[in-house]
């Protein structure tokens, strides 16, 4: 019995020992707990009692090169609903739903879902402001109309396929709205608070505010008056020609800065979804791919220059009217030919046999090497989405056939931008500029300037010698050849006409074309360079009837908005047969009524208003150029009134 109790003793001081121990390690544990853990443990618990309302930071601006707006964020408030909160689920619904033109149903079940905030979509999302004053003064109990924002557009449609648009939730689409979608769009706040499970404020706590950080402002390289000049001249071609598309680029030739770039059909951002995907999905200048015609031989000229392989005054060339080259005949586009011509006149006449010699001197390797280095066969670079390569012969397939079409602009295909970009190398002084449309980034709070875009060139390609002859060259284009249409009074202009067969299934149409043309000014010291292409315009189908005219028109205003003061060093002009010579409007402030059409000599139409005996004003201006036989009018008055 002795024995039995000694072990009980036993067991019962290693059972006290056991639970001290026990207790000590809880103890310890719990102190560990509470001193070392009791942020980290605060924190969690925070956490699972925290609830967030989200405020959308300010998509940023996007502005043109003068600091004018095309894109912007107006105020307009989503309704949220936190679910726990809402007493009256089906009254609550009920009130909402005439407002918010959804059903009580929809609503009901959006208020009776199991987490901490609801969006009342898709009526109470981005509404407008006096339907949040409306919703604010019902009061209703677990509903919240949070301050939020849409995208807007205020120039409609106006360079639609750069700016792109966005989405419900203002995420970026399509354009540079996608392309920089990050920087745009900021970091979104929020008012926190801590709640019980009921959904109730808990005691003691309050509301914290993370205020939203706005996206950053983008600053385009875009002209807004240059971009509306060739939107306006667009749209006019669409109509004139019935063309199934055009498109347009202006670039700043000295370092790729696009100045302006539009489609046909085009689009409008706030809108898009009235429109088919392919017209916003496509940006023609970037993505079009085509045989680009006699716009090519600009890189086939001066590839020759540069290789001293023509004198283009002391060499003469004769043009039958085609050219026989591996038992193909290849013709040029005036029948019978241009005869004996120097190789200037090659170029001024664009005369495809002149170009074939011109090819073949260089030969496949020096040509094709020359035609990589100006930037065909791979993609600019330029900051929007959607670009193509453009497709090259592969040298194992340049024979003499493909070697002569290329020369002039037939067998390859290009894309509008790689075009602008290889010319502006050509006049520039032979540098390769990256296209872009991006000039910097801008912080919208304090108006410093956060980055700018890098404008070093990608590579010499030709000398500054050689380019200087090919501006000389695509000047005479312009002043005597098929580019007269293009020809400005009081500007020098270079230039080059395009027509290309349009391949379709296979094969070359007989009856469509992608007609062109690409001009600059002024020659000697190029501001701007001015592509455009119009797609099977009806009736006649030659760059320098359809496409010259666009681009005069749009290279005039241009100039004057970058305000490049005219010149009287031009080359003159060369009328044809059927051509109006231009001449200078005399001053004719001052002049009698006796004195006008003695003045005039038969070369103007008067139209008179006014009463009086002398002229006080006119329209246009002394000094002006215009057309023999076109309207000056005069305003009639008396002396000094």
């Amino acid at each position: 019995m002795k024995g039995s109790r000694v072990v009980t003793r036993r067991r019962m001081l290693w059972s006290l020992v056991g639970l001290a121990v026990l207790f000590a390690s809880l103890a310890v544990r719990l102190g560990y707990v509470q001193l070392s853990k009791n942020k980290e443990l605060s924190a969690r618990a925070e956490d699972s009692w925290r609830r967030n309302i989200p405020f959308t930071a300010k998509r940023g601006e996007i502005v043109d090169r003068e600091g004018i707006s095309l894109a912007y964020n107006i105020s307009s408030p989503t309704v949220l609903a936190i679910p726990v909160q809402v007493k009256e689920k089906e009254k609550t619904a009920e009130a909402l739903a005439p407002l918010l033109g959804m059903s009580r149903e929809k609503l009901t079940a959006l208020l009776s879902k199991r987490e901490s905030t609801v969006k009342l979509q898709p009526g109470g999302r981005k509404i407008t402001m006096e339907l949040a004053a409306k919703i604010r003064n019902l009061q209703l109990p677990g509903i919240v109309v949070a301050e939020d924002n849409k995208r807007y557009y205020p120039y409609g449609g106006l360079a639609a396929h750069i700016l792109g648009f966005t989405g419900i939730d203002n995420q970026g689409i399509t354009g540079v709205e996608l392309k920089y979608d990050k920087l745009l769009s900021g970091l979104n706040g929020n008012i926190s608070y801590l709640s019980d499970a009921g959904g109730r404020l808990m005691p003691g706590s309050s509301e914290k505010y993370a205020e939203p950080e706005d996206g950053l402002t983008m600053m385009l390289t875009i002209d807004k008056q240059i971009q509306s000049i060739m939107e306006r001249e667009l749209d006019q071609a669409m109509v004139k020609y019935q063309a199934k598309g055009a498109w347009s680029i202006a670039m700043n030739p000295k370092n790729g800065e696009i100045l302006a770039m539009a489609s046909r059909p085009g689009y409008e951002p706030g809108n898009y979804k009235a429109y088919n995907s392919e017209v916003y999905n496509r940006n023609l200048p970037i993505w079009m791919t085509y045989e680009p015609g006699s716009t090519f031989k600009i890189i086939t000229l001066a590839a020759a220059l540069e290789e001293g392989k023509v004198d283009l005054n002391r060499e003469r060339f004769f043009d039958p009217g085609y050219v026989e080259v591996g038992g193909a005949r290849l013709r040029c586009w005036k029948k019978g030919g241009h005869g004996s011509q120097t190789f200037l006149q090659v170029v001024e006449n664009s005369c495809n046999p002149g170009f074939v010699a011109l090819g073949q001197r260089l030969g496949k390797d020096s040509l094709f090497q020359y035609i990589r280095n100006f930037g065909f066969g791979s993609k600019t670079g330029i900051d929007l989405g959607g670009e193509e390569n453009g497709i090259l012969f592969k040298p194992s397939r340049v024979g003499p056939v493909e070697l002569a079409t290329t020369s002039f602009g037939q067998g390859v295909s290009v894309t509008p931008i790689q075009q602008i970009a290889a010319v502006s190398a050509a006049i520039n002084g032979g540098k390769l500029y990256r296209p872009h449309v991006t000039k910097a980034w801008i912080n919208p709070e304090t108006g410093e300037t956060v980055s700018e875009t890098d404008n070093k060139p990608v590579r010499q390609v030709i000398s500054a010698e050689t380019s200087a002859k090919v501006r000389s060259a695509l000047e005479s284009v312009v002043a005597k050849g098929t580019g007269r249409p293009a020809f400005i009074d009081g500007y020098r202009v270079g230039g080059k006409t395009g027509t290309a067969q349009k391949v379709i299934n296979g094969r070359y149409s007989p009856t469509e074309h992608i007609v062109s043309f690409i001009g600059f000014a002024p020659a000697d010291d190029p501001q701007v360079v001015v592509y455009t292409a119009v797609d099977n315009p009806k009736g006649i189908q030659f760059g320098g009837v359809v496409a010259a005219p666009i681009v005069q028109n749009i290279l005039e205003d241009a100039l004057h908005v970058l305000k490049v003061p005219p010149r009287t060093d031009q080359i003159p002009k060369e009328y044809k047969y059927g051509e109006t010579p231009l001449v200078t409007v005399p001053n004719l402030v001052g002049a009698t009524v006796q004195d006008l059409y003695e003045e005039l000599n038969m070369n103007f139409n008067l139209a008179r208003s006014g009463t009086g005996n002398t002229v006080i004003s006119q329209a246009p201006k002394p000094g002006a150029r215009v057309e023999r036989g076109s309207t000056i009018r005069i305003y009639m008055g008396s002396p000094g009134s």
